[in-house]
């Protein structure tokens, strides 16, 4: 049987990232300056912390934590996908990592949820009629000089899919699970790690409501459409690399989110894979993959195709996001994952779904060294076999004698979630319409 090792350490939690499609690459480019243009073009990098890093939570705990967000998540994408009519493209909104940014003149620095499942950039403004508890100040936009609103006319105004003109663009954005972002479309100047990029729209949110954002001042859209930052800043592309589950708690190591130049991957590696990305016009802001089988150990298991196919129609189909805790595959797909697993690990099977979350665990033997076997996991994508680390999928806690697959069933959608994602460089490219997996050390980046 092939094998791959794996380090038992204390539970941990998953990372969290968000991807979705869209029908085209938007040519929203920002009209900049040459220099300021040639400086984004040599890149610039943007921390990732999760959204429970340097809390005072046990890994237990911050695992559990993160597997019902990403279980809300999976909800409601699943509900709309599932659905006989697909009426309006679903919207992630909530996500697990925030983003240090900072905006207007003088420069306000705040965090904004990092979301690869929408498009729209917001931040909550003054004068607030609704808005919740932020970290950070509320932005005034009176008292920045690079502020101003965006015409009715403007492209990014006829992108909305809600709005009306009220003396300026006002948008109504909303999320799957019915959170809602209501203001004014706006242009200012963004900074990100000491480079200052104009002109950028957003959001001005004057009524915010909803559970999800209370972590951050705001979200950062990086979808597919008009609106997102990738789409405005014109580079076609961009990339992130997550800490492993290790790293996720702690303050003072963060992932990387990587534009222009440094997003790019090292084009001598030999480990590089590369896959379409799917079109879904029903779902436009979605990253999804085309998945056509999964290896377990040596056996390649019998799964037809259609189980992961997205529809004519826009249902099923395969979503690779970073707002998602853990993988979760097509309810029959699972199945014979999980029957692979149980049949190859040789370890006597517990039911602890109360206590983890997860829906397959095996019991440790007590004298267990620091390093086990476990079964290869292999995803066949068109194009890429991503043979994953042993950490990516298995979760192991010696001290309650716990080792589990990192991975759920889900109803029609599938969810290539984030700690699969761990310690691999993930291109997006917008303009090749292809997504590409290199193996890092993303806490060396």
């Amino acid at each position: 049987m092939a094998s791959t090792p794996f380090h038992v350490f204390p539970f941990a939690i998953p990372l969290v990232v968000v991807l979705f499609a869209s029908s085209s690459y938007s040519t929203s480019r920002l009209e900049t300056h040459g220099d300021v243009q040639k400086t984004i073009k040599n890149g610039f990098r943007v921390g990732l912390r999760h959204v429970d890093a340097g809390a005072n939570f046990t890994k237990l705990e911050f695992l559990q934590r993160a597997m019902k967000r990403g279980r809300h998540r999976l909800a409601r994408l699943s509900s709309s996908n599932t659905s006989s009519d697909i009426q309006s493209p679903v919207k992630g909104g909530n996500g697990e990592y925030l983003m240090n940014l900072a905006i207007g003149t003088p420069a306000t620095s705040f965090d904004a949820i990092m979301d690869t499942g929408s498009d729209l950039i917001w931040t909550q403004c003054k004068p607030c009629t609704k808005c919740y508890k932020q970290p950070t100040p509320i932005f005034d936009p009176e008292q920045s000089s690079s502020f101003s609103k965006q015409s009715c006319s403007s492209d990014l105004c006829n992108a909305l899919t809600m709005s009306k003109c009220n003396k300026g663009c006002e948008y109504l954005y909303s999320y799957g699970d019915e959170s809602t972002t209501q203001g004014f479309l706006a242009s200012e100047t963004l900074t990100f790690d000491q480079v200052s990029v104009p002109h950028i729209g957003f959001g001005c949110g004057n009524d915010n409501e909803g559970s999800g954002f209370t972590q951050g001042a705001g979200l950062v859209g990086l979808g597919r459409g008009p609106l997102s930052l990738v789409s405005q800043l014109g580079l076609g592309k961009f990339s992130y690399c997550l800490t492993t589950i290790d790293d996720v708690k702690s303050s003072s190591t963060s992932s990387s989110l990587l534009f222009g130049s440094l997003a790019d991957l090292n084009t001598n590696s030999t480990q590089i894979k590369t896959t379409p990305l799917i079109q879904n016009p029903s779902q436009p802001s979605f990253y999804y993959l085309s998945l056509e089988g999964i290896t377990v150990g040596d056996t390649l298991l019998d799964i037809p195709k259609s189980t992961f196919a997205l529809t004519k129609g826009g249902h099923g189909g395969v979503v690779i996001d970073s707002g998602t805790t853990i993988t979760y595959l097509e309810k029959t797909g699972f199945a014979l994952v999980k029957k692979a697993f149980v049949s190859q690990m040789k370890l006597p099977v517990v039911d602890a779904t109360d206590s983890t979350g997860l829906d397959l665990c095996f019991s440790l033997p007590s004298d267990v060294s620091d390093n086990i076997e476990v079964p290869k996991l292999i995803f066949h994508f068109t194009g890429a076999d991503l043979d994953l680390p042993g950490n990516n999928y298995m979760i192991a806690d010696s001290s309650v004698g716990l080792i589990c697959l990192a991975m759920g069933g889900s109803s029609g959608l599938s969810i290539f979630g984030n700690v699969q994602q761990q310690n691999i460089l993930v291109l997006h490219d917008l303009e090749k319409e292809t997504l590409s997996f290199m193996p890092t050390k993303c806490n060396q980046l």
